[in-house]
């Protein structure tokens, strides 16, 4: 199964937007549960659309990814910190609502460390959660001290991991973030680290080794979609469509790298 972020760029309503993508050949989206980042730009007044209309384009939707602008404020102890613990509780009521099963967070940088009060705030994200059959996934940014902490600390089977590999190679490249949290993946976000931004580039344009990034995810056992995050800032010669099946060409050649070697492991 192969997915791409919904919001890559390009000024295009929704219902077109997921034509283009079903037609490059992809399975399914991730999607962004909010408005903002330029949807109001392209008719966009309800992100809680989003899954039915994916849906009647004959797409998957894989997980959302919840809100990032005030990702730092979960440990704070006041009304802000107690507002995003309730932000994260609400996405968590609208993925078994809408029937998604996975959720992506940002926990906060390392410069915020984590706290006892805002671990009683991921326990209660965790209980709701596992009450409603919901995962949250913890992504990996410049916050590998409280992602570490959280993982160690919140035993349930319904917090684990998203594994951000461009994110991985900018920021802990000398962390085996794989070997250490790959148990507890739940969600996959690829994308190369070239271009302007450093980052969200298709695969195969930047500086990452896929060939050994592939391999260290299908050593894992993760059995979920190959998922890519690119967005189009690089690319603003190309057609949305182009953007599209060039996408979907390299997310086809990660495919190969990462089950051509679990065939191997497993000795088909």
């Amino acid at each position: 199964m192969i997915t791409i972020y919904d919001w890559f760029g390009y000024e295009i309503n929704i219902r077109e937007r997921y034509k283009l993508i079903k037609e490059a050949g992809f399975d399914g989206v991730l999607l962004w549960w909010s408005n903002g980042f330029g949807r109001d730009a392209c008719g966009w007044n309800d992100y809680r659309n989003g899954p039915r209309i994916a849906r009647e384009a004959g797409l998957d939707i894989e997980n959302i990814h919840t809100p990032v602008q005030s990702q730092n404020n979960l440990w704070l102890d006041n009304l802000d910190g107690e507002t995003l613990t309730d932000c994260y509780i609400q996405c968590i009521k609208n993925c078994a609502e809408f029937e998604i099963p996975t959720m992506v967070v940002h926990l906060p940088d390392d410069s915020y460390p984590c706290n006892e009060l805002g671990l009683d705030r991921l326990k209660r994200i965790a209980e709701k959660a596992g009450w409603l059959g919901v995962n949250v996934a913890l992504e990996n940014l410049r916050n590998f001290a409280n992602l570490s902490y959280v993982l160690g600390q919140v035993d349930s089977p319904h917090i684990g991991f998203c594994y951000d590999c461009c994110h991985h190679k900018n920021y802990n490249s000398g962390d085996d973030l794989l070997s250490m949290f790959g148990s507890r993946m739940m969600a996959l976000h690829l994308h190369d680290n070239g271009g302007g931004y450093g980052q969200h580039q298709l695969p195969f344009d930047g500086m990452i080794d896929w060939s050994a990034i592939m391999v260290d995810i299908a050593e894992t056992n993760y059995s979920g979609a190959t998922a890519l995050e690119p967005m189009n800032w690089d690319y603003k010669d190309l057609s949305a469509e182009e953007f599209l099946y060039k996408a979907y060409n390299k997310a086809k050649k990660l495919e190969e790298l990462r089950f051509n070697r679990r065939s191997e492991c497993i000795g088909i």
